[in-house]
């Protein structure tokens, strides 16, 4: 097992200036940011099922692709969780012992990656396969997620950084595949009880 690197030695500095700008900013601002940083992933969620009811509308091949969305997205919250368990991370917040707007995590609950960043990168990256106009709304907010785990507290830059890099390189190669060569599961799909799925009625 790896023993958990120090990441105040990578970018603790920029951490506590984050949370030291957190701490001095308007209540109300603060409090935006932590409702996006806790509830905005319910965002991602309605851009998928938005992705879904567009594309069953334009053919199988497409709802096929977008329905494969939620599935990477699963797929790189899965390889951010076993990353998190080898490289063993301690929160910043437990490290730096700095008073942050999110509740301190327990010791066991690491850091690195972010989990939060790798689902909004994965959900990203796979909508942008779907439709160029809800990936782009998807990027933003996926940018806007990274950020507010370190504003919260949560996590140091290079975690959330990390947990983009994650989710984006797991949804890209099977999006990327799954793109070129929709047809097969298409046709699997079409002969099943979930053909429903796939278009309109």
């Amino acid at each position: 097992m790896i023993l958990a690197f120090n990441g105040s030695s990578v970018d603790g500095s920029a951490y506590t200036d984050v949370v030291d700008l957190a701490d001095r900013s308007p209540g109300w601002l603060d409090d935006m940011v932590s409702a996006w940083s806790t509830y905005g992933l319910a965002v991602f969620a309605v851009l998928m099922a938005v992705a879904w009811w567009q594309a069953r509308r334009v053919g199988a091949t497409a709802a096929v692709i977008a329905l494969a969305v939620p599935l990477v997205v699963v797929a790189g919250y899965g390889v951010d969780v076993a990353l998190k368990l080898v490289v063993r991370e301690a929160r910043p917040c437990q490290s730096l012992q700095v008073p942050t707007l999110e509740a301190c995590p327990a010791p066991g609950d690491w850091s690195f990656p972010s989990n939060h960043a790798a689902i909004a990168a994965a959900a990203a990256v796979a909508l942008w396969f779907v439709s160029r106009r809800l990936g782009a709304v998807a990027v933003v907010a996926a940018c806007a997620m990274a950020v507010s785990r370190v504003w919260v507290g949560a996590h140091y830059p290079h975690d959330v950084a990390a947990g983009v890099v994650v989710g984006a390189l797991v949804a890209v190669g099977p999006m990327a595949v799954l793109r070129r060569h929709p047809d097969s599961p298409a046709g699997w799909i079409t002969g099943t009880r979930l053909r429903p799925l796939l278009a309109a009625s």
